[in-house]
This record gives C-alpha cells, sequence and structure tokens, in this order.
C-alpha cells in the first residue's frame, strides 16, 4: 500500500496510513486509564448512562487501598478507573494542561443519534451536537466533568482500513485547500481505495450545534 502525497508543502510532517519505521510498534489500544472518583458514581456513568459492562474489579496493584474498575467499550477495547469511596464526584468543567485528557471518544450508532440525545437529557445530561466532516458527534460530560464525545461514522468503514481511508480524505482536503475533512473528501477516498460508498442516515437532533453542554 502506498499513499498519495498528502501535504502541500513536502517539508511539513507528513499525513500517511503507512507504518513507520519505529523501535516498537504498537498492534492495538489495550486500555486507557483514568483516575475516577467513587466506584457507585462511575459505574452508574459508565455502566447505566454509556451502556459499557462492568468485567473487572479488583484492587489498585501499586496501591490496594484504591479500587480498579475495568469497563468493555464495546469492542474489546478497555476503559479503567482508580476510584477510591472517600472522593466525591464533581461535575464541573475540566481545566485542561499538558499531558491531560481533553476528551474520550466512545462510538455509537448513528442511526440512534436523536433517540441517544434524547436519553441524554432524560437523564439530566446536557450535550451539543456537530458535524465534524468525517463523523457526526454529540458531545456530552460524565460525572466529574470530563468531556465525552459520542462519534458516529458517516461512512460505513471496514475497520482495518480507517486509518487509510482518513489518510485519503486527507490527501483530497489539502489538494482542495479545505480547511477540514468533509462528506466529499470521504467519498473520494473511499471511492479511491475500491470500497463501497455506503452513507449512514443520521438523524440529528433539534439541538444541533448548541443542545446547552
Amino acid at each position: 500500500m502506498t499513499d498519495a502525497p498528502t501535504q502541500a508543502d513536502e517539508s511539513e510532517i507528513p499525513v500517511t496510513a503507512e507504518k513507520p519505521d519505529s523501535p516498537v510498534g504498537v498492534t492495538g489500544v489495550d486500555h486507557i486509564t483514568l483516575i475516577g472518583s467513587n466506584e457507585e458514581d462511575t459505574v452508574e456513568y459508565y455502566r447505566d448512562i454509556l451502556g459499557m459492562p462492568l468485567v473487572l474489579r479488583q484492587p489498585n496493584l501499586d496501591a490496594p487501598e484504591v479500587t480498579h474498575l475495568f469497563f468493555d467499550a464495546g469492542d474489546g477495547r478497555i476503559i479503567t478507573f482508580f476510584v477510591n469511596d472517600d472522593r466525591d464526584s464533581d461535575s464541573r468543567p475540566q481545566r485542561t494542561g499538558l499531558g491531560q485528557v481533553h476528551h474520550l471518544a466512545f462510538s455509537i450508532d448513528g442511526e440512534r443519534m436523536a433517540e441517544i440525545a434524547e436519553a441524554l437529557e432524560d437523564h439530566g445530561y446536557g450535550y451539543n451536537e456537530f458535524d465534524r466532516g468525517a463523523f457526526h458527534s454529540l458531545y456530552t460530560r460524565d460525572h466529574n466533568g470530563l468531556t465525552i464525545e459520542l462519534a458516529a461514522d458517516k461512512f460505513e468503514i471496514p475497520d482495518d482500513r480507517r486509518g487509510e481511508v482518513l489518510a485519503r480524505a486527507q490527501a483530497h482536503r489539502v489538494e482542495e485547500g479545505a480547511e477540514y475533512v468533509k462528506d466529499e473528501h470521504m467519498r473520494a477516498a473511499l471511492e479511491e481505495l475500491g470500497l463501497p460508498i455506503e452513507e449512514i442516515e443520521i438523524p440529528t437532533t433539534a439541538a444541533s450545534g448548541s443542545g446547552g453542554l
């Protein structure tokens, strides 16, 4: 597999789906661990609101007084939290700095976008909705103020071709001089790679673009 040039200026860092010549070569995401508040609030949000099964609970092996919770995000990838019942949740928006988490993004079924937005509101969670070009997203916050993105693909893309499709769409974006990847760049990338162009109908909500996060 080779990629067409993806930058107008070849002196810039290239964007490509080619595997780099690196000393490690990771094979995927195993898990991501965050510092949570208490177990009850964490389980209520990530299991009962987002729908992630709690698949493992054990002491933090480096700090046994802390509980380590493991949630299945739905594709075999795991999100874990270090929690302690002495910690209160704080729903105020987080302020992020270097090395901190800006947001977590999880995949959702785009055809259920409006239904999911309504469910968030019914459970007291505000949201904003935006068309991000390559995908369509709801943004909300968890019980500790961490921004959560619920992203829906606008096109059917095989998981093992996702990076390749995005790299090709990037090439078309740069060639056109567009600010961000748009639907037409995704269509062109899929066609160029010989993949079927299957668009997903995403019902938008009445609060699209605002919502009240």
